[in-house]
């Protein structure tokens, strides 16, 4: 591993073993997949990984004005992968869909007739991807695994390419970057490498979302103790697994000793979207108007219920309990 700018380079092997010891807070449901566009093969050159990724970097905060890199990892042609943003932070690469997100940009234009995406990099792309369902326990299915290709560019719908979307990650990418072609040509690929999901040690009590800009993680259920030192600090809207209730303070990890002050937190409830399709609304009722849809299968947390109506994390995105299965 080599680190410049902030970021660290590793082959994928490294990754697969990296990622194992990383301590993550955030709850992870969803993986992205993403092509660069630009850059596209022509500007790498063997051994600019770091500048090419700064570049993105400074696009990011300058012109987009983002607080960092809106992505958690970057692929390249010759297999290696760059880290970005802070596996604690969301991405900023899918209008509307970056909770509980990790987001992968894969370097190159794979729309058709451009770069012929390499056979080092496809492999990777395919490892990293299997790595992070194992790690956070994903299923290999495109409710966990989506394409930026799904969903509407201005209001973040979900509409599997119907309308207003992203080419991206490419329409050449895997074989097209269609529903039916994630689900025949890279899921299959994905689920062969996807390790049995690891015995968690622990049993989870419930689910709280960080509602300070940033949440320390102290060793002991009290403010005097010392903060841990091998993970980062929780950040906002940061949904937490809690394994012990102590004193008003939640222990994070089911097998350290990993705590954090409640006071600083809102517990929320896991649910399932039943329906087909599910409408978000601005506030608790029909007469409230439709931001958006959430689709069968989709995991949501809900940090309030009014009316027997749920508002989805910090956003102001309400929907029926009625097409809900709430955990």
């Amino acid at each position: 591993m080599t680190s410049k700018f902030g970021f660290t380079k590793m082959t994928v092997q490294e990754f697969e073993t990296w990622i194992d010891s990383l301590k993550v807070a955030r709850t992870v449901l969803t993986i992205q997949q993403h092509h660069t566009y630009s850059p596209p093969y022509s500007l790498f050159k063997g051994n600019n990984h770091f500048e090419l990724q700064k570049g993105m970097q400074d696009y990011h905060i300058n012109h987009n004005g983002w607080a960092a890199i809106g992505q958690h990892f970057t692929t390249f042609p010759d297999g290696t992968i760059l880290t970005g943003r802070s596996l604690e932070r969301s991405p900023a690469c899918i209008t509307g869909q970056n909770a509980n997100a990790i987001c992968i940009e894969n370097l190159g234009n794979f729309d058709t007739g451009k770069d012929n995406m390499t056979v080092e990099q496809r492999d990777t792309i395919v490892r990293i991807t299997a790595k992070l369902c194992t790690r956070f326990s994903l299923p290999v299915n495109t409710n966990a695994i989506v394409y930026h290709h799904w969903f509407d560019l201005t209001s973040g719908v979900r509409n599997n390419g119907a309308k207003n979307n992203k080419s991206c990650p490419g329409t050449a990418f895997f074989g097209g970057n269609k529903v039916s072609d994630c689900e025949n040509n890279f899921l299959p690929l994905v689920s062969v490498l996807t390790q049995p999901t690891p015995q968690i040690t622990g049993q989870v009590i419930k689910y709280a979302m960080v509602t300070v800009s940033s949440l320390n993680i102290r060793t002991k259920p009290d403010a005097a103790s010392l903060k841990v030192t091998d993970r980062a600090a929780a950040t906002l809207g940061a949904v937490l697994r809690v394994y012990e209730d102590k004193n008003g303070w939640y222990r994070i990890s089911g097998s350290q000793q990993h705590w954090v002050a409640a006071k600083y937190t809102t517990d929320v409830k896991h649910a399932t979207v039943s329906a087909n399709t599910l409408n978000v609304r601005t506030g608790p009722g029909t007469s409230f108007e439709k931001v958006g849809a959430y689709i069968k299968g989709q995991e949501l947390f809900i940090a309030e219920q009014k009316n027997n109506w749920s508002r989805i994390g910090m956003d102001n995105k309400w929907v029926s309990n009625q097409f809900l299965d709430i955990k």
